[in-house]
């Protein structure tokens, strides 16, 4: 099979550390002009808007030029246009630097920060913030943390390079530990090792344990319990083998001791709103470790963030944290 050849770069510069949409032109089609597809395609934003942006000299071909509202439809064309983002409420809490070479970016992230662009969280991401920062527009995400999960992420500088970094985490190659604080129950037995099947239906806030072969496993472990308001806590060891949509927060209810903070287990609660920072979940990436693939270097990085539900209960509690 002929491998189709890579599209052609963006002729326009990211805004806010977003990339343009690229749209290209199907193969097959009833349109005969460029105008025709994208009201079509764009039907959220409205024919007036799609209109609007044409006037504008928005859309833009290969050749950064604006695309007239009456170009012929050419099957595979390509074009690009920027987004009209929504403002979003600023996370206000900072991104730390663990680790930057010529290679590689490690990041701590805060919690509520997602790690990249998705849904109604854009420019309020890791990867745009860190691209604006850094100034590297070509950074991109090797994996992703959950948006309510803090700690280490990492990003890389090459696009060419990519692919490797990301193999490592789809190869299980990856020495990863995560921090959490839940209750501690007496007569749980750890450490132990967690086995399930989890599936995460799109368009289903929660994932959900299911008969059949495993594909989640994780090794929990306590470090040390204190006394509690209402039940003593305990701050644990979690060491994921796989990597599941929200395995870790799974298996944790499943043990009967749910990670504190968490709006989806053991149930959905209701959305708070936006802006809305308390209470975080208490769940932290710890620890990051690889065999760097292009360099050979060995890595280990560490989150310097502590959970705010071990440090400083109440405050967390009230919401102060």
């Amino acid at each position: 099979m002929r491998r189709r050849p890579p599209p052609p770069p963006s002729p326009l510069p990211q805004r806010d550390g977003i990339d343009a949409v690229r749209v290209r032109l199907p193969a097959d089609g009833p349109w005969s002009t460029v105008r025709e597809h994208l009201t079509e395609r764009l039907a959220r934003a409205g024919a007036d808007m799609v209109d609007g942006m044409f006037d504008a000299g928005l859309f833009v071909g290969a050749d950064g030029r604006a695309v007239p509202e009456d170009a012929p439809y050419e099957p595979g064309m390509f074009v690009w246009f920027h987004r009209e983002l929504p403002a979003e409420v600023p996370v206000p809490f900072p991104l730390e630097i663990v680790y930057r070479d010529e290679h590689i970016v490690v990041a701590d992230k805060p919690h509520f920060l997602a790690t990249t662009p998705r849904g109604g969280h854009v420019t309020e991401t890791a990867l745009a913030r860190l691209r604006r920062e850094l100034d590297v527009p070509a950074l991109g995400a090797a994996h992703r943390l959950d948006r309510l999960t803090a700690g280490l992420v990492l990003f890389t500088v090459r696009p060419e390079e990519r692919g490797a970094y990301q193999g490592l985490f789809r190869d299980r190659l990856v020495r990863k530990e995560y921090e959490a604080v839940a209750p501690y129950d007496p007569e749980l037995v750890l450490p132990r090792t967690v086995r399930s099947r989890i599936l995460k239906e799109r368009g289903v806030l929660a994932a959900q344990e299911i008969e059949g072969e495993p594909n989640a496993v994780s090794r929990v472990e306590l470090i040390e319990r204190r006394p509690g308001p209402e039940r003593e806590l305990g701050r644990y060891r979690l060491v994921p083998g796989t990597g599941q949509t929200h395995q870790l927060r799974v298996h944790m209810t499943a043990l009967g001791v749910p990670i504190l903070g968490d709006p989806l287990y053991p149930e959905v609660t209701d959305p708070v709103p936006a802006g809305d920072f308390r209470r975080p979940l208490q769940l932290l990436a710890r620890e990051l470790g690889f065999t760097d693939p292009v360099t050979g270097r060995e890595h280990r990085f560490r989150s310097g963030r502590s959970l705010a539900a071990w440090t400083a209960y109440e405050d967390w509690a009230d919401g102060r944290q």
